[in-house]
């Protein structure tokens, strides 16, 4: 019998080209919500401020355990938010090219 597929569930933050506006959400399917904000298929937030470079994610095995992830990281001033963005990516690279992180290939 095969195992069940894990599923990942992924806090992210992703900003625009300028790095002006920070959002935090969280995602069964790290690749494809990627996908929906750098293509603008979801009116909103995202798509106004041109949300679409991601530079932070954080997997959990549960989705309360990441809802409480985000929640946490949403009540932090932007100066923490920025702290932590760079404690794993200085360089504001756009870690959605799997060029440069190949973990968000599994999705």
């Amino acid at each position: 019998m095969k195992n069940p597929k894990i599923v990942k569930y992924s806090v992210y933050i992703m900003t625009n080209k300028v790095n002006s506006v920070l959002y935090v959400g969280v995602t069964n399917n790290l690749t494809r919500r990627v996908y929906e904000h750098k293509h603008k298929l979801i009116k909103g937030f995202t798509s106004k401020y041109n949300i679409d470079k991601l530079v932070y994610f954080e997997r959990f095995n549960s989705p309360s355990e990441a809802i409480k992830a985000e929640k946490k990281i949403k009540g932090w001033v932007r100066r923490r938010k920025i702290e932590l963005i760079e404690s794993m990516n200085l360089e504001w690279r756009d870690l959605a090219d799997q060029r440069q992180d190949p973990s968000l290939r599994s999705g």
